[in-house]
């Protein structure tokens, strides 16, 4: 039972930032293929927007156990798909479990976001280096 309980909330706050992130990334990369004119300013306007995104995340993180689970997106979806497990006897363990899930999750996404960050800061530095050659 703890097992799926696990899976199912890591499903649904995996479903929510995944949401959230997806946003972020169209609008990065329409700002990124608006400045496309300039390599160099489309890649260090990306890494730019990357790294706030990763800040926001961060901040999340970091203000997750102070947060109410009950007004997220994640225990919204929970509370419609699962009744059973936020009423009841369970409700406030369910509750602990899912605020860790949801900071576990943040965590691990923000890795990621992380690594993105990091390739768009490189392929600026990359192609700041390229520009200086080719324009000696």
């Amino acid at each position: 039972m703890l097992r799926g309980m696990l899976d199912v909330l890591q499903h649904f706050a995996d479903i929510s930032i995944r949401r959230a992130c997806g946003f972020a990334a169209l609008g990065i990369g329409m700002v990124m293929l608006g400045l496309s004119y300039d390599a160099v300013l489309a890649f260090r306007s990306g890494a730019i927007l990357t790294s706030i995104v990763l800040a926001v995340i961060w901040a999340f993180v970091l203000w997750s156990p102070r947060r109410d689970i009950r007004g997220t997106e994640m225990w919204s979806m929970l509370v419609h798909e699962r009744r059973y497990l936020t009423r009841g006897p369970e409700a406030e363990r369910v509750r602990a479990m899912a605020g860790q899930v949801l900071r576990d999750r943040l965590v691990w996404h923000g890795e990621r976001i992380a690594l993105a960050a990091l390739a768009l800061w490189a392929m600026t530095g990359l192609l700041m280096l390229l520009r200086a050659i080719f324009a000696a």
